[in-house]
């Protein structure tokens, strides 16, 4: 668990009853005050509120991201694995690092997971399968991605930093140890030593130094005892997710300069 490293903050713009402009203002008002990183998530309609209402999708929407910004990092938090072939998905997230490399490296963030939310799988055609089934289709996915970005030309930019979403401890922590820069979770922050200890455990089993995975985790309903207590276990990047469609900025700020304060 990588701690000697300063708090970033994450924005997750939920894409989802609002419109393209109004998430473009909001991913410069998130450069503007400094955020670290703007996310998406990956679905085709929303996750919550008017079931049918407004919803864009993820990777196009980075790609414009990406050629919008100048300083933050960018990604899906996360995307879906089954909604594309893995060769494809290298080779997005390889034209989006380029994108948004500006005459640097790249600012793309690889989030990945299995899936979870069944209509996006039936009304788009896609089989749902099962935990187990899609979780072992991100296993034969990910040394694909790997393999691709290592065959394309142009090469990506730097190595793309992979997040890893989720906490199951036989396959997701394992694909976690094996392949993520970045796990993600929702646990509480009395859960964060044990599933790390899992993480170390695999990674001895796989033959990969864990010790440089960052741990990070939501801010969403946390008040400043609760980050605290995230921050001793660990954590040290946050996301805080929006709602559109004006995505209130509010927060956004106010979780910066406690970032601010503990980099400090």
């Amino acid at each position: 668990m990588l701690t000697d490293t300063p708090v970033r903050l994450g924005v997750q713009l939920h894409p989802q009853h609002t419109t393209a402009q109004h998430m473009r203002d909001a991913v410069m008002r998130c450069e503007d005050l400094g955020v670290d990183i703007v996310f998406n998530w990956d679905h085709f309609y929303p996750l919550y509120g008017e079931p049918d209402g407004e919803h864009f999708e993820s990777w196009t929407l980075l790609a414009a991201w990406a050629e919008q910004t100048e300083r933050v990092e960018l990604g899906a938090l996360v995307n879906c694995n089954s909604y594309r072939n893995p060769d494809l998905q290298a080779d997005m997230a390889r034209t989006i690092d380029h994108i948004s490399a500006k005459g640097g490296e790249g600012r793309f963030i690889f989030g990945t997971g299995s899936g979870w939310f069944e209509r996006d799988y039936d009304e788009y055609g896609y089989d749902f399968g099962t935990v187990g089934s899609r979780l072992d289709d991100l296993a034969e996915a990910l040394p694909r991605i790997e393999a691709r970005w290592a065959k394309l030309n142009p090469a990506p930019t730097r190595d793309i930093p992979v997040l890893i979403g989720g906490k199951g401890e036989q396959k997701t922590l394992k694909l976690v140890a094996k392949h993520a820069d970045v796990w993600h979770s929702f646990v509480k922050p009395e859960e964060i030593a044990h599933k790390v200890s899992v993480i170390d455990a695999w990674g001895e089993k796989v033959g990969r130094d864990t010790s440089n995975i960052v741990v990070s985790n939501e801010l969403a309903r946390a008040d400043d005892e609760k980050a605290d207590a995230y921050y001793d276990a660990g954590v040290r990047m946050f996301t805080l997710g929006l709602n559109g469609p004006d995505y209130d900025m509010v927060q956004v700020s106010r979780w910066l300069a406690w970032r601010d304060a503990k980099n400090s």
